[in-house]
């Protein structure tokens, strides 16, 4: 007995040695930046799979293999950093840049895919396969290397951030950016060489785990996960912090694993992140804030986009409202599908739109409810045979109570921490699907039937896409009344400065709370629906990789504009489906559109397509009476 929890101790320090590494890089950026890089752990995968190239393929000797797989990582890193990261950050508030990040994933977990396809990689142990009996005890000789370079890499790190100048200039940057820039650093080269270096930190990291574990594109957002979690239960302001919460994590993960359940040990690290969230935000191992706070962090930036005319708003309503009646009997059967899923998500998309857009909160954990939703009416249906549409409502309401209790126990968050904790709900949402057996556990749930109202049945693609729209298009005329009511209006109050709506006497808590759980409502609405469509559901459909697919929808699409998200969900669904032999490409341009959409096309698709109109008009009519006026809520 003493033997094997020495043997799963040894285990768990193995695994945190990787998420303390990861998490190193979490801590650097933050410090420098004040954002959260969730693009880390891809980092750690395209070191490793370029360490598999030049030493498996090409048959390079492992050290130079090594050595250049570290340097490609570091290019990949300036170049990103320069194009994306750094310019986006003298632009956008923590917040706003925390979705870019997403945005830099998506890049990279698109540009391994593409290069290395989604085959899974493993690379050899550096001193053979054989593993050490020790004691009883079996120790994998990858481990002495693992263990090692971590402990080279806090080593380096403490001396270049305390005896260099360079590091006195990183420190200087972390604690008052400004005065830095008094000072005469250069504070954006500081910002790309933290952000190149942490990503150097996680490609040795890639390197030196890669013998011990399988690994593919879409492994970087499984050890950006885990980095995050070690990062967040350490403390995100303080590399001591970070280095034993990776350690903290891999022990409590094994320990889960051997003791309660594999399936569960995610979800009990998960529920620990969320206690620390709420109990000390910044770690368990850190106390106060490193860096002094810009003003601009946790408040959002937003575009108010061009509005139309009445008379324009209503011919455009109308041509709009015709194209949807008459377009199932002009497209094929597979576009048709792909309409109804568009349209699915646009529901979705709709309740975080209202959330972020008028609120200003950032939900990272939409795919949550969407699970909730989806495998409660499934399950009711398919085990017990409830009406789908009491299914529906009994999700929905699961739902709520679901968004009002995270509310309630999160309402002391706001900024980015409320973003991690919704973001930690998401991922605990995924665990608790993949592992429980009522959900069918990672194969999913079968057997769910159509959807149907009374006797009819919705079990074709045409009856599916006019329900689907038909509901959509009421969602939409319901919110924009609510938009342009006084609730609408107090929202607004809320996104524009919450101290002023506060002083105004407005109880920002409970409104926030309000559109919380609609959002909620929306999301498991739509998961109830991909279910009954798909007769299915699976932990892949509504996994969090779902939750910021849906964010690229909103905001390519256009924020706070309610209807500008059907753009963005019929892009990102339509694209791969038209250019199937592009669709390896999705991901990449997933990623991509989110980066430029933040830092080019703030007002997304809609505000380009409105704009377009504005102009049409004017050329038309021959006057500019169409003029741009500030958009005061929904389209």
């Amino acid at each position: 007995m003493i033997t094997t929890f020495i043997q799963t101790l040894i285990n768990g320090i193995l695994e945190g040695s990787v998420y303390a590494i990861v998490a190193l890089g979490f801590s650097l950026i933050y410090r420098i930046t004040g954002v959260i890089n969730l693009s880390q752990g891809a980092f750690s995968i395209f070191g490793a799979l370029a360490m598999f190239t030049l030493n498996q393929t090409l048959g390079w000797p492992p050290v130079i293999s090594g050595i250049a797989a570290v340097g490609a990582t570091a290019i990949l890193a300036a170049i990103l950093g320069a194009t994306a990261f750094v310019p986006s950050l003298s632009r956008l508030p923590a917040s706003s840049m925390l979705m870019v990040t997403v945005g830099l994933l998506g890049v990279i977990n698109g540009l391994i895919l593409i290069f290395w396809g989604n085959t899974p990689y493993t690379l050899p142990q550096f001193s053979g396969e054989k593993p050490v009996k020790l004691l009883g005890l079996t120790i994998v000789t990858q481990a002495f290397w693992l263990f090692g370079a971590t402990a080279l890499i806090i080593v380096l790190l403490y001396i270049l951030l305390s005896r260099t100048s360079a590091g006195n200039a990183l420190r200087a940057c972390s604690e008052n950016a400004g005065a830095a820039r008094l000072m005469g650093i250069d504070v954006p080269r500081m910002t790309l060489i933290s952000f190149s270096l942490a990503a150097v930190i996680a490609g040795i990291g890639g390197i030196f785990f890669g013998p011990v574990t399988s690994f593919q594109y879409d492994t970087g957002s499984t050890i950006t996960n885990a980095g995050f979690i070690a990062a967040v239960i350490g403390g995100m302001g303080t590399s001591g912090g970070a280095i034993l919460g990776g350690f903290a994590v891999g022990i409590l993960d094994q320990l889960a694993s051997g003791y309660v359940s594999t399936l569960f040990s995610q979800a009990l690290t998960l529920a620990v992140v969320l206690v620390t969230l709420l109990w000390r935000p910044t770690g368990l191992f850190f106390r106060g804030v490193l860096r002094r706070m810009d003003v601009r962090e946790g408040q959002r930036i937003y575009h108010r986009a061009p509005r139309l005319a009445p008379r324009t708003k209503i011919v455009t309503s109308f041509v709009c409202a015709c194209l949807i009646v008459v377009l199932p009997f002009i497209i094929e059967d597979d576009l048709l599908r792909a309409m109804v899923i568009t349209g699915i998500l646009f529901i979705a998309v709709l309740g975080l739109d209202v959330l972020m857009g008028y609120t200003g909160q950032v939900s990272l954990g939409q795919n949550g409810f969407m699970a909730i939703g989806g495998y409660t009416a499934g399950i009711l249906s398919a085990t017990f045979g409830v009406t789908p549409l009491l299914a529906i409502a009994a999700a929905m309401v699961l739902s709520i109570a679901c968004a009002a209790l995270l509310s309630f126990v999160t309402v002391r968050l706001s900024g980015i921490y409320l973003a991690l904790a919704t973001l930690s709900f998401g991922l605990l949402i995924d665990s608790l699907t993949a592992g429980l057996q009522i959900t069918g556990g990672p194969s999913g749930l079968v057997g769910v039937p159509s959807m149907s109202i009374g006797s009819f049945e919705f079990d074709s693609p045409i009856s599916m896409y006019y329900l689907v729209a038909g509901i959509a298009a009421t969602l939409v005329l319901v919110l924009y009344g609510g938009i342009h009511s006084s609730f609408g209006r107090t929202l607004q109050a809320i996104r524009t400065d919450q101290l002023a709506a506060t002083a105004l006497g407005i109880n920002v808590k409970r409104y926030r709370a309000a559109v919380f759980c609609v959002s909620a409502a929306l999301a498991s609405l739509a998961g109830s629906l991909y279910a009954y469509f798909f007769h299915f559901l699976s932990p892949d459909m509504v996994n969090i990789q779902r939750s910021f697919e849906m964010i690229t929808m909103m905001i390519l699409g256009g924020e706070a504009t309610l209807v500008g998200s059907v753009f963005g969900s019929a892009v990102l669904t339509m694209l791969p489906i038209v250019f199937q032999p592009l669709a390896q490409f999705k991901i990449f341009f997933e990623g991509l559109l989110l980066i430029l959409v933040f830092r080019y096309m703030p007002g997304g698709l809609y505000g380009v397509i409105v704009d377009t109109l504005l102009r049409l008009r004017r050329l038309v009519l021959g006057r500019s009476s169409d003029a741009l006026t500030p958009a005061g809520g929904g389209r």
